[in-house]
């Protein structure tokens, strides 16, 4: 019996010390060096693709074209524009102040109009933001070395400095910019702004075309500045299109009421036959757009940020109001089944050359050495994460399983994506293209994208503090590397 339990005790703790050996271990590996290449970590998913592993080496040893030289056009811009970054007092409607970090001593910063086609200029100065800046224009299908990642695709702006961003405007829509160093908090204190391109030739006047966006500065919801009601005046008849912008980490919803309307846009992208909307909540993904457009009736029509004070009332005298207590949809928009369907350049039954898995799921671990329940992706922690590889030409499937009670805004940079289906449900509507899509708690989409952008592209939370905590992943073109470095002694943190 004393040797039976000598023996049992030998085990268990022999058990005990290699158990404090595997969490040694995890926490000695999952620490970040102080800098260090998106390149090297993870492992390679070529989606059952070709896989050209040798040609991944070469590009890891630094052999592949960089980034770097995948720049805009040269020439004359037909657009420029210069952002100065620096600190400064935000003052809202209601007069409270808010010391925030700006894009021209403005939150949200000056609104950039361009027309489809122009080739747009923009001058990055940085005046006083002292961990650095840059600008990622998102939802823009930029060339990659103009899509203003810090460490992935450029380094960041540091105070003192310049950098200048040049690309041709080949979409039209609503789209918006946003630093993306440290952008967890950058964006939460005012370094963004909305980007509008419009129709080279536009079918009729546009009569009120107006930008909202909702953010949230120190706990106080706003549309634009606007924290309690703006007004605006506007004649009945005209036509109206409010493009909506969300630059928060959670979804919001909007309520229009007061006259039937139409989604008219979904990311920067028309739809085909959108019909009247009455009493429907628009749910916005953060960092989605959604244009809606409507008639403007002989009374008031007030857009709102539901369950907060903030709305903005149109009015014939432009001092109207609308009801005191906001009323809740009976209903949210759901883009799966609106709109009439048209031709797409692929769809369900598409031949594909790539199928990648992107499961987000919680798992027990370390995260730069800090223990917690942390975010996986294909049930790995960051950096340990897959890094998915295309050819150019590629046309791509990507199914998206959110295992988790949580939203995820899931944003592929560089690229739109077909929504094809929805928990098996397929997409019956207008086609349905994004780049921030919402996925909810134990939600699954079928998406479908053509790799037509090459270079190296973060696909990430665009929860931004989810992204910070490890959410984030790339999308690489085989050929292709980086030079640039992420940590801190690089000065480069993209989230």
């Amino acid at each position: 019996m004393k040797i039976a339990r000598r023996v049992a005790a030998a085990v268990l703790v022999a058990g005990i010390i290699t158990a404090l050996g595997l969490v040694g271990w995890s926490w000695w590996t999952s620490r970040l060096p102080g800098t260090y290449s998106v390149m090297d970590y993870g492992s390679a998913d070529f989606g059952g693709g070709a896989k050209a592993s040798a040609e991944m080496e070469h590009a890891r040893m630094g052999h592949a074209r960089s980034v770097a030289t995948l720049n805009g056009p040269r020439g004359v811009p037909d657009r420029r524009f210069v952002l100065t970054a620096r600190r400064a007092t935000v003052r809202l409607s209601s007069g409270r102040e808010i010391d925030a970090l700006t894009f021209g001593g403005r939150a949200p910063g000056p609104e950039l109009r361009v027309r489809q086609g122009d080739l747009v200029e923009v001058k990055l100065v940085n005046q006083d933001v002292d961990g650095g800046v840059t600008i990622h224009w998102h939802g823009v299908d930029v060339p990659n070395a103009e899509d203003g990642v810090a460490g992935v695709t450029q380094d960041a702006v540091r105070p003192g400095h310049v950098f200048t961003y040049r690309f041709r405007m080949r979409q039209a829509g609503t789209f918006w910019y946003h630093t993306h160093e440290v952008s967890s908090e950058g964006v939460r204190r005012g370094l963004y702004g909305v980007l509008v391109s419009e129709p080279r030739r536009l079918a009729r006047a546009p009569g009120v075309d107006m930008a909202v966006v909702a953010h949230e500065f120190g706990g106080i919801q706003t549309l634009n500045t606007t924290d309690g009601v703006g007004r605006r005046a506007v004649a009945p008849g005209t036509s109206v299109r409010l493009r909506l912008v969300n630059s928060e980490n959670g979804p919001q919803t909007f309520t229009l009421t007061g006259a039937p309307f139409r989604v008219v846009a979904i990311d920067g992208t028309d739809l085909n036959g959108p019909t009247p909307l009455v009493d429907s909540g628009l749910e916005l993904a953060a960092g989605g757009r959604y244009d809606v457009a409507f008639t403007m009736p002989p009374r008031a029509v007030a857009l709102a940020l539901a369950d907060t004070k903030a709305r903005i009332v149109l009015s014939p005298d432009g001092a109207g109001d609308a009801l005191p207590v906001q009323v809740q949809p009976r209903r949210t928009f759901d883009p799966l089944a609106y709109g009439r369907p048209r031709a797409t350049p692929f769809g369900a039954a598409s031949r594909f050359d790539r199928r990648f898995e992107l499961d987000i799921s919680r798992k027990p671990g370390f995260l730069d050495g800090r223990p917690g329940l942390q975010w996986a992706i294909n049930g790995h922690i960051f950096p340990d994460v897959p890094m998915f590889v295309v050819r150019s030409g590629d046309l791509v499937k990507m199914t998206i399983r959110n295992d988790t009670g949580s939203v995820h805004p899931m944003h592929l940079h560089g690229h739109h994506m077909l929504v094809l289906a929805r928990d098996g449900v397929r997409a019956s509507g207008s086609p349905w293209w994004t780049d921030t899509l919402e996925v909810h708690g134990h939600e699954r989409y079928e998406l479908a994208f053509r790799a037509d952008n090459p270079g190296l592209w973060m696909d990430h939370c665009h929860n931004l503090d989810h992204a910070a905590a490890g959410l984030t992943m790339h999308l690489a073109y085989e050929g292709f590397s980086t030079p640039f470095r992420i940590g801190g002694e690089a000065h480069n943190e993209p989230e």
